[in-house]
């Protein structure tokens, strides 16, 4: 009903991006600029994804430094790893994926987010 007023979009595709309380922090369903956007506030959407944007960017450039340093000085460096995902060579394709490892439902149920980075 009214699919002509949505681009033509199922309803399962309408409602994926919907909020959904209890979240992670970092869900991509709470991104501000995307938010903005969904409500017709363009340009503040857009000057916020540029935020976004450059906060990725100092992100990766310390992360690097750090990376540098640890190698300069001959410290071990632990990269960057996803909180709830491993990556791991499929056994059938011998490819590397990212495999679930546990922990999100287990921080959602005791609504614990104290491991997730601040990325908005």
């Amino acid at each position: 009903k009214y699919a002509e007023n949505m681009y033509y979009f199922s309803e399962l595709a309408l409602t994926l991006n919907a909020p959904e309380n209890g979240t992670a922090p970092t869900d991509s369903r709470l991104r501000p600029d995307q938010r903005l956007m969904e409500n017709g506030r363009w340009d503040e959407a857009n000057a916020e994804k540029q935020r976004l944007e450059e906060k990725q960017r100092l992100s990766r450039k310390r992360r690097e430094a750090e990376a540098a340093r640890a190698t300069e000085d001959g410290t071990p460096y632990d990269p960057y790893k996803p909180l709830w995902f491993e990556r791991k060579k499929d056994p059938v394709t011998q490819e590397l994926a990212h495999v679930y490892k546990g922990g999100y439902w287990e921080s959602k149920e005791k609504q614990d987010w104290s491991l997730c980075p601040d990325i908005f």
